[in-house]
């Protein structure tokens, strides 16, 4: 599987890059939020995660700016029934990931339902499927509330990635903990793969 692509931009449209990797042009579809962090003109490096979708007829790459974007993904390719990667490209573009998490925490269906091609019923499935996930954020704020801590950075980043991988959030957070007691510094991959180890 392709997880991540750095290269030349070859060819541009909106929402899709023909990136050169080593004289290999691979077709990528990126939502709109990653076009602009990463303004890929023609020329122009750029690194890429990756989601390769497989079906009988064709093989897709998704490619994101950020680890959070392509976290959201796949929660909601994974978690949210009747969302499938153009959907969830849809929604990557019409909003920040911010303002999309907010929106889901906060039960506010009508903001979902403002991106283009999203109905009410969709978006108050998307809110009923993943609230308990999207909130990771706030519950691993140290209690001084002075920002994220290293470690609860990559607590947070190292949970979405093992819900996108199918682990139950209570045993995701059990795992990660576990983990930290024994090394308070652990990054991300360490904490993925003591889950994995542990599962």
């Amino acid at each position: 599987m392709i997880a991540r692509l750095r290269g030349i931009v070859w060819e541009s449209w909106p929402n899709r890059l023909i990136l050169d990797c080593g004289g290999v042009g691979y077709e990528v579809n990126v939502p709109q939020i990653s076009v602009d962090q990463l303004n890929p003109v023609e020329g122009k490096e750029i690194s890429l995660l990756i989601y390769q979708h497989i079906r009988e007829s064709a093989h897709t790459l998704y490619g994101f700016a950020t680890k959070e974007e392509k976290d959201i993904f796949l929660l909601l390719v994974d978690r949210v029934s009747g969302i499938g990667p153009s959907t969830a490209m849809a929604i990557l573009s019409g909003m920040p990931v911010r303002q999309f998490k907010d929106a889901v925490v906060n039960d506010d269906s009508k903001t979902l339902s403002t991106i283009k091609g999203l109905g009410k019923k969709t978006a108050e499935r998307i809110i009923l499927e993943l609230k308990d996930k999207v909130g990771i954020a706030e519950t691993w704020k140290p209690a001084d509330g002075q920002g994220s801590a290293p470690e609860s950075t990559n607590a947070q980043e190292a949970e979405l990635a093992l819900l996108a991988l199918g682990f139950k959030q209570a045993d995701a957070r059990k795992f990660i903990t576990v983990a930290l007691k024994e090394n308070a510094t652990a990054s991300v991959e360490d904490l993925i793969r003591a889950a994995l180890r542990g599962r």
